[in-house]
């Protein structure tokens, strides 16, 4: 990296962990950078800020030079995860850098909690399509019944018309008829819907005059979405739309688990990529085992008894062209080695879910099954690990987690007004909100036609976690917390071309019991 772009990684370290440096200090830094990395320099400080009693509300001069004076600490060479070792090499332990205070005995609260995980949801050995035009007809008929279903267990939606029969109604007719959106269409400044049920199809006009919240929600309809309009007869066969209604999730109030342990949400390591933020996640891996941070933080450590990672775990090989010069490990099969060797390092009483992404070997397709033990028996072989497929459910300590890779944001935030790739979050409400999550077929998602519908969002989830979009985006819609985790890869030449800025090494930790949700840095 070079000395302006080591000093300006140094800037936002500072300002991330909440100070400023004054001019002294700046200049001091600016001096140093030729000789020293200033980000080195700025993290030993920031380390040392974090054992004083009251903290400074600036960086100054002579806290830099400290730091620069203080002799190096002996340790052991640290074994690298992302190199592969010679076959005669055993794996070490690493000896990770320790903040100042982090002296005491790391004794985990999890450590002697019992797990209590049960897999809710997993299409692994569950998928069986051909591809050929019957199976998607099954497919597309098979998510119109359970969105139906869904729809219909609302109350003022029970006694909804099948389309056939609103057809045949009179003129003026107030009616609510459950279809599923084949068409989208401007027409005279107004906007023309096409829905069908399994027997018939109905057109629908969203006028002008339609209030504003109507033509809103009509903007954010998407193909092949199902969906319920209340709707006026014409004279035709045409109906005016009164209102749009979505399947919706329901206002819901949260599992809790009965003590204080943690789940760790995290996805997009793309071990193999250049760009992989090696140091960021080693110091992740030596906090969990009570070996980084400080007390507040080691505190936290200790209670995490679940990390789920919602896929992507390797960069692939051949995912999209010209990727080979962006990885420094070409086989994918070594790729899986480094990231079972990582993964190896979480403490034994530390639960893990994994589930694939679109850079992980199970097919592209969704849904995917579970990434097999052919790439990562090193993990699977050493310790209790849940490999499940993408998307996939599970309950901790009576919390239900909905894990869902997040390929179809892309289509989202393409489509949708309002979404983009710096608030992931609120992509994802549009998939609570449709109960489904990848409505849209034909896009950049790749939908296989099985005889069920995965994707469907029959179970409302108290945690709805995703990846994909490399962005930390949170929030709380209905009662669901709603978590996009971000990852571990720094901006790629791809990223940089959509104009993506991600955040790297930012962790989101959920207490269980209380659904109190932190962040931490690991830059």
């Amino acid at each position: 990296m070079r000395e302006q772009g080591r000093l300006q990684k140094a800037v936002e370290i500072t300002i991330a962990a909440g100070y400023q440096m004054d001019k002294d200090a700046f200049e001091f830094l600016t001096t140093i950078s030729a000789v020293d990395d200033p980000t080195d320099v700025m993290s030993k400080a920031l380390q040392k800020i974090e054992c004083l009693e009251e903290k400074p509300f600036f960086i100054c001069k002579n806290l830099l030079e400290s730091v620069l004076q203080e002799p190096e600490a002996e340790t052991e060479p640290q074994a690298d995860f992302t190199s592969e070792p010679a076959a005669h090499e055993p794996l070490q332990q690493e000896k990770p850098r320790q903040y100042p205070e982090a002296n005491s005995p790391f004794r985990p609260y999890a450590k002697d909690v019992e797990s209590e995980i049960n897999v809710l949801e997993d299409p692994t050995g569950k998928l069986s399509s051909n591809g050929s035009m019957e199976d998607f007809l099954h497919y597309f008929q098979d998510r119109f019944k359970r969105m139906e279903k869904l729809l219909r267990q609302r109350m003022d939606l029970r006694a909804a018309t099948p389309i056939s029969e609103a057809l045949k109604s009179q003129a003026k007719a107030k009616l609510k008829i459950i279809g599923m959106v084949t068409e989208k269409r401007e027409a005279k400044q107004q906007l023309l819907v096409t829905i069908e049920d399994l027997n018939a199809t109905a057109t629908i006009l969203v006028p002008t005059k339609a209030p504003e919240e109507v033509q809103k929600k009509a903007q954010m309809l998407l193909p092949d979405q199902v969906i319920c309009v209340a709707v006026v007869k014409t004279r035709g066969r045409l109906f005016m739309a009164e209102d749009i209604i979505f399947p919706e999730v329901g206002q819901k109030p949260m599992r809790r688990a009965s003590e204080p342990v943690y789940a760790v949400l995290t996805s997009d390591i793309h071990i193999g990529s250049n760009k992989f933020s090696k140091e960021a996640f080693k110091r992740f891996l030596q906090w969990l085992n009570g070996q980084y941070g400080n007390e507040r933080m080691r505190e936290i450590a200790g209670h995490v008894k679940y990390c789920l990672v919602a896929g992507d775990v390797v960069d692939g090989v051949g995912v999209f062209p010209g990727q080979a010069l962006e990885l420094n490990i070409r086989d994918v099969h070594k790729q899986y080695k480094m990231a079972a060797r990582a993964l190896s390092r979480l403490p034994e009483h530390i639960e893990i879910v994994v589930s694939p992404g679109n850079h992980d070997a199970p097919r592209k397709a969704l849904p995917q099954p579970a990434i097999s033990e052919e790439y990562l028996p090193t993990l699977q072989g050493s310790r209790r690990i849940y490999s499940l497929g993408n998307p996939c459910t599970v309950s901790l300590h009576g919390v239900e987690v909905l894990m869902y890779h997040g390929r179809s944001l892309d289509d989202i935030i393409g489509s949708v007004p309002g979404t983009d790739h710096e608030h992931p979050e609120k992509a994802m409400k549009l998939f609570l909100q449709g109960r489904h999550l990848a409505p849209i077929y034909g896009g950049k998602t790749t939908l296989s036609p099985e005889n069920r519908d995965f994707l469907v969002i029959d179970r409302v989830p108290d945690i709805f976690h995703a990846g994909h979009i490399h962005v930390l985006g949170m929030c709380n819609h209905r009662g669901v917390l709603v978590v996009n985790s971000g990852g571990w890869q720094e901006q790629t030449d791809y990223m940089a071309k959509l104009g993506l800025v991600p955040t790297p090494g930012k962790v989101p930790v959920v207490n269980l019991q209380t659904m109190e949700t932190k962040v931490l840095s690991f830059l």
